[in-house]
């Protein structure tokens, strides 16, 4: 007869016991050293015999519901567990509850604090070498849980013979199982306090299935990266005073049916051949609906497998790197989706979401919000943020819907929300999770870029934290988008009585480091494309977009631009499809797309027109002796005394003999003309240069629908 109380081993039996290791496996008989009791779990055998690793078989005697039992003298050794059933084969296996925690104290304490930076590397799965053995750990946090059992295909999904042991306070449960390995598929089943099992897909899995299957999947990397001097490039770089221009895109309409592997070589050949710094993934986080673009996350830390394994997203990277092009991703820590497989409710209650539906839902997108106060949840945060850098070497991440996250108030009514402590609408919470995220994202990857897409006027978002700011490094300048876009869609014919609109981005371009967004927000939900935007026939729409898009390079901040939009797509996008590839046959349209690679290679020769992005002194607007409404015209200034000066003609005619004084007398040079006759344009120009009188005023002439730019010749 057993000790143990017999609804213990009832418990047990059923995977429903708290700490399982404390019954199962080899403990110590008394005091002596080397008496022993075994224990396993075989419901159905006929026989079942502890064989150790010195040979020593051990009979073991059934107790109670499948638990066996029986005494061993000798060292502490492993041993397998070989069971016989009537008809059926003998089973030979290793014993999970023989094997120690594969997590130490200091991961426990560093989680409770929330201050593990490297938290994937003690929770989720991974496959490992422990206690003489291969196979895989399984670790997950879910402190309201009664027991939690793991189901997968290494058990045909009945875990009532892997039960996790709970590990104290830290609401952490662990357990290793030998002889698994990569590849396989599992689930968490969990018994919540009101008694119920539910099933859960690894928070910190590192691989999922392809949806619609949501199980997760035991994952190990082989990868073997080749991007060192990219690395070390990057950390004494400082973004602020480089180039940027961004090319977004969605990778699964990009070329449709492109894996990460199969998309590195078209896509670095037709990045490179633009002349873009950067490119911008939506976000590529593992989600259950394809439509939400990956915006409604259900795995914070595995790529989405519809396009490959985590490895082939590495390649992808690398090749980017190797061609120097900087990778940037979308990360969304504002909000996650009510599916019941993923963390919704995770643990039967309210855990990663805010309990208090004031503070953790939203209303308008059918999702929850993290609760940012709670040191686990904002540790799981911060960290994915460090994953992506470390795991992935991602060169930055722009954080989505930042302003949902800063405001209280958010889309709600009054009565709808909770004011803070101090009676505010500000999310303290949310506020030191975004500072801490910067802080230390920026302390242990130096170079790396945090972006904020936010959209109000909050102060400092791009301020160091040790000033009180967020900290981010740049901010997507929203406003300088919407009354841009309100702008250039006017008719020339009246954009002279609203030339406001597109000033006064002027008057702020400097309160915060900014990048000007043409997103795929834009470009979605009936707002057409930027081509539609443009009005008149067709030559004229091309025009406004080669004038716009000159304008958008000039003016102060970075630049990011959604895929399509380069070349003139026509049609609003859908993720659903592939891009209108087709228009680059189009010689007016092939014409657009040959310009943004010389409007890139022109931007990124010019230090004037990044270098000083974010000094007022390097920028001025100019208009003397005469002002045109519809032409504006700025000059940039870099450290080293380089001068460009911008002249963009809104209205629908050329205007000649413009008088234009500029700061230096001289020559300048005409770099840039939308209008040339090579980009599908009229061919009104300068020549190539402009000489100015002893004053430095110079007469232009300025194409219809179109931009020069002219530089200093020094």
């Amino acid at each position: 007869m057993s000790s143990i109380d017999p609804t213990v081993l009832d418990t047990v039996a059923t995977g429903s016991f708290y700490a399982p290791h404390d019954v199962l496996g080899l403990h110590a008989d008394g005091a002596s050293d080397d008496r022993w009791i075994v224990r396993t779990r075989r419901p159905l055998a006929e026989s079942v015999t502890a064989v150790f690793a010195g040979g020593e078989r051990i009979p073991l005697a059934h107790v109670r519901a499948g638990i066996w039992e029986g005494r061993y003298e000798g060292p502490f050794t492993a041993y397998q567990v070989v069971a016989t059933y009537e008809d059926g084969p003998t089973h030979v296996a290793d014993d999970p509850y023989r094997y120690a925690p594969t997590i130490g104290e200091l991961d426990l304490h560093l989680i409770r604090e929330g201050r593990h930076e490297q938290l994937w590397d003690a929770l989720g799965s991974h496959v490992r070498h422990h206690g003489g053995s291969e196979g895989t750990s399984f670790a997950v946090w879910a402190p309201n849980a009664r027991a939690v059992r793991l189901i997968g295909d290494l058990n045909g999904w009945d875990g009532q013979g892997h039960a996790l042991r709970s590990l104290g306070s830290s609401g952490v449960w662990e357990i290793f199982v030998p002889g698994v390995g990569a590849g396989a598929t599992y689930k968490y089943e969990i018994l919540t306090q009101d008694g119920r099992w539910i099933a859960k897909a690894d928070p910190m899995a590192r691989l999922a299935e392809v949806p619609p299957a949501t199980a997760s999947v035991v994952t190990a990397s082989a990868y073997t990266w080749q991007d060192d001097a990219w690395l070390a490039a990057r950390a004494e770089s400082h973004p602020v005073a480089e180039p940027m221009s961004v090319y977004e895109l969605h990778l699964g309409s990009w070329r449709p049916g492109l894996s990460y592997r199969e998309a590195a070589d078209p896509l670095v050949e037709y990045v490179s051949a633009q002349g873009f710094t950067h490119v911008e993934f939506l976000p590529l986080a593992e989600h259950p609906f394809g439509g939400s673009w990956g915006y409604q996350v259900s795995g914070y830390y595995a790529p989405t497998s519809r396009f490959g394994s985590p490895d082939d997203l590495r390649y992808l990277i690398d090749r980017l790197h190797a061609a120097g092009i900087g990778v940037i991703m979308d990360w969304v820590p504002g909000h996650f989706p009510r599916d019941a497989f993923a963390l919704a409710q995770f643990d039967g209650q309210a855990l990663y979401e805010h309990p208090d539906p004031r503070r953790g839902e939203h209303k308008d997108w059918g999702t929850l919000i993290f609760d940012y106060g709670r040191n686990e949840v904002r540790n799981f945060l911060v960290a994915n943020a460090l994953y992506w850098f470390e795991e992935f070497h991602v060169d930055g991440l722009r954080v989505d819907a930042v302003a949902s996250m800063l405001y209280l108030d958010y889309s709600r009514e009054a009565g709808e929300w909770e004011p803070n402590v101090f009676g505010g609408r500000e999310n303290l919470e949310a506020k030191r999770f975004l500072q801490e995220t910067n802080a230390t994202a920026y302390k242990r990857y130096p170079g790396i870029v945090m972006i904020a897409e936010e959209s109000t006027s909050f102060p400092g978002v791009t301020q160091p934290t040790s000033a009180g700011g967020l900290g981010f490094g740049f901010k997507w300048n929203m406003g300088w988008m919407n009354d841009s876009l309100v702008y250039i869609s006017r008719d020339p014919m009246y954009r002279a009585h609203h030339e406001g609109e597109l000033s006064f981005s002027f008057v702020y371009a400097f309160s915060e480091n900014f990048i000007l967004p043409i997103s795929h927000d834009e470009v979605v939900h009936g707002k057409g494309s930027l081509f539609t935007r443009m009005p008149g026939d067709h030559w004229q729409k091309l025009a406004g977009m080669r004038l716009f898009l000159s304008y958008m390079w000039a003016h102060p901040g970075k630049q990011l631009l959604f895929m399509g939009q380069e070349f003139g797509q026509m049609s609003e996008w859908s993720e659903s499809r592939a891009l209108d590839w087709w228009l680059l046959d189009q010689p007016s349209h092939r014409e657009l797309h040959d310009f943004v690679a010389a409007l890139n290679a022109a931007y990124r020769a010019e230090p004037a027109l990044w270098s000083r992005d974010s000094d007022g002194d390097a920028f001025a607007r100019i208009g003397a002796p005469t002002w045109d409404p519809n032409v504006s015209a700025i000059i940039r200034r870099s450290s080293d005394g380089d001068v460009v000066a911008a002249v963009s003609n809104f209205s629908g005619v050329p205007v000649h003999d413009l008088e234009l004084d500029l700061p230096h007398a001289g020559v300048w040079e005409e770099i840039l003309n939308s209008d040339a006759g090579e980009y599908g344009g009229s061919g009104v120009g300068n020549f190539g240069a402009v000489t100015t009188d002893a004053a430095g005023r110079a007469r232009l002439s300025v194409p219809p629908l179109g931009a020069i730019w002219l530089r200093l010749r020094r």
